[in-house]
C-alpha cells in the first residue's frame, strides 16, 4: 500500500466519488484487502482483558477534539454501543451533508426523538412550522407535553412570525423543507439568520437551536447546514438507503453533540441495525446521485403532465415555473454541482365542489390506482426504486385532525406522489388511465 504522501489528495474529487468509495483507509475496518466493507453480524465483541473492557467503556463517548482522525481503531464493546458498519456510515452522512458529525438510528422519528432529546427539558418550548409529518406532530403533541415541553406551530414560511412567537423558553426551531406533503418551502437562511440574531443576546444555556427535517431534498439536492442551520435529520428508508429494503435515520450536525447524541441512543435504545447500515453504505449513498438525476427529469414530465389536466386543481413541483417559490426553490435546492435541484416528489389535489367532494375524488382515484396500475404503488414512503403514491389527509399525515389538516393547508383532495426510477411515459400512461376512469 502506498504511504500517505504519495496518496492522490482525496479533495480533488468529487463529492459523489466520496459516496462511494469514503475513507480510502479507515482504521475500523481493514479496506486494504476488501473492494466492499463486510457485514458486521456480532451484537458483542469479545475483549482481550478486563483493562481493555476498561478502557473501551472510558472512551465510549468521550470524542477526541478532531474526530475526523483517530490513530487507533475504536474499541467495540456491544452494538449498542457502537460497531463498524454504522461508524463508517455515519462518517459519509456527514460528509454528504457537510456536518461535523453524524449519529444514526433506527429509524427517522428515533433520530428526530434523539436530537430534540438531547436539545430541550422540562419547561422548554419548540416552535415549529405548522405543517409536519404526522408522526412528528403526534410526538410533538401527545407526548412531550407530558415531559412539561410545550410545541408552537406556526407559519415558518413568514419570517416575521418566527420573530413574534420566540420566548424566553424557546430551544428548537423545528422544521422540514420541502414540507410533507406541501411541498411548501421554508428559507432556511433567513430562519438561520432569526434565530442567530436572538441567540447574540442570549447565554450558552438560553440558546435556540435550528433542525431541519431534509429528508423530501436528501443530501444531494440540499444541504441545510450550509445555510446556517444547526441540525439536520433524514430518515434513511427513503432518499439515501433508496431501495425501501431498510428503516433507519441519522442526525447531522455541530461536533459537540456527538457524545449527546451516541448516549442517548444508547440509553434509548434506537439503533440501526449493521445489516441495515451497511445496505445504506453499499448500495444506498453510492447511488444516490444517479437515482435523484433520474427521478428529477421524471418528475418533472410528470409534474409538466399533471399541470394541464382538467381535473386537477393545482399542482405542487419545484421544478414547474408556476411554482409559488420557485425563486427560493432555485436559491436553495441545490445539487453538488451547483445545479438546480427540484426533487422527485409532487403534490397535487383534484378538483371537487367542496372539501367532502375532493376527499372522495381522491379516494376513487385513489383506489383505482391501488387496483389497475403497474408503475405507481400505493404505499407510504418516498425515494424508492418504485414510484408510490398516497393519499396524506387518511395516511401519513392522519394524526392532525381533519379540521387542522384545513387550516394548515392540507386539502382534503390532495395526493403525494414519489417518482421512482420508471420512465415518465408508464408513470403517466398509469396517471391518465385512472384520471379518467374517476371524473
Amino acid at each position: 500500500m502506498k504511504p500517505d504522501s504519495e496518496k492522490k489528495e482525496k479533495s480533488n474529487y468529487s463529492v459523489e466519488a466520496h459516496l462511494i468509495y469514503g475513507q480510502s483507509q479507515d482504521p475500523k475496518w481493514d479496506y486494504s484487502h476488501h473492494l466492499l466493507p463486510p457485514i458486521s453480524a456480532s451484537a458483542t465483541f469479545r475483549l482481550d482483558s478486563a483493562q481493555r473492557g476498561a478502557e473501551g467503556f472510558a472512551e465510549f463517548a468521550h470524542a477526541s477534539d478532531d474526530l475526523t482522525v483517530k490513530s487507533k481503531a475504536p474499541i467495540y464493546i456491544y452494538d449498542r454501543l457502537g460497531e463498524p458498519n454504522k461508524d463508517m456510515l455515519e462518517e459519509n452522512l456527514a460528509y454528504a451533508e457537510g456536518g461535523d458529525i453524524a449519529v444514526t438510528f433506527a429509524s427517522g422519528m428515533a433520530a428526530i426523538s434523539g436530537v430534540l432529546g438531547i436539545l430541550t427539558g422540562s419547561g422548554s418550548e419548540i416552535i415549529a412550522h405548522q405543517t409536519l409529518y404526522g408522526c412528528t406532530y403526534s410526538l410533538l403533541t401527545n407526548w412531550y407535553p407530558r415531559l412539561k415541553i410545550s410545541s408552537a406551530f406556526i407559519d415558518l414560511t413568514n419570517p416575521n412570525e418566527l420573530k413574534r412567537h420566540i420566548t424566553k423558553k424557546t430551544r428548537v426551531v423545528y422544521m422540514e423543507s420541502p414540507v410533507n406533503p406541501t411541498l411548501r418551502l421554508i428559507d432556511l437562511n433567513a430562519v438561520a439568520d432569526i434565530v442567530k440574531e436572538v441567540n447574540a443576546k442570549r447565554t450558552e444555556e438560553e440558546r435556540i437551536y435550528t433542525v431541519v427535517d431534509s429528508t423530501f431534498a436528501s443530501p444531494f439536492g440540499q444541504r441545510p447546514i450550509s445555510l446556517g442551520i444547526d441540525f439536520v435529520v433524514h430518515s434513511l428508508t427513503k432518499a439515501i438507503g433508496g431501495f425501501g429494503t431498510d428503516i433507519g435515520g441519522v442526525v447531522i450536525g455541530p461536533k459537540w453533540s456527538y457524545d449527546r447524541l451516541m448516549l442517548y441512543r444508547k440509553d434509548f435504545g434506537g439503533v440501526l441495525s449493521p445489516r441495515s447500515a451497511w445496505e445504506v453504505l453499499v448500495h444506498g449513498l453510492p447511488s444516490l446521485g444517479l437515482r435523484m438525476r433520474q427521478m428529477q427529469v421524471t418528475a418533472q414530465k410528470v409534474a409538466e403532465f399533471l399541470a394541464t389536466r382538467p381535473e386537477i386543481e393545482c399542482v405542487q413541483y419545484p421544478g414547474l415555473p408556476q411554482f409559488g417559490q420557485a425563486e427560493l426553490a432555485q436559491r436553495q435546492m441545490i445539487d453538488y454541482d451547483g445545479n438546480f435541484a427540484p426533487g422527485g416528489m409532487i403534490y397535487f389535489v383534484l378538483k371537487g365542489d367542496s372539501p367532502a367532494g375532493q376527499l372522495k375524488r381522491a379516494e376513487r382515484f385513489i383506489n383505482h390506482v391501488a387496483q389497475n396500475s403497474y408503475c405507481i404503488t400505493l404505499a407510504v414512503s418516498l425515494g424508492n426504486i418504485r414510484t408510490l403514491i398516497e393519499h396524506p389527509g387518511s395516511m401519513t399525515h392522519s394524526a392532525i385532525p381533519p379540521e387542522e389538516q384545513l387550516a394548515k393547508g392540507l386539502n382534503p383532495g390532495g395526493i403525494r406522489l414519489a417518482i421512482g426510477l420508471e420512465k415518465p411515459e408508464d408513470i403517466i400512461k398509469d396517471l391518465s388511465a385512472s384520471l379518467e376512469a374517476t371524473r
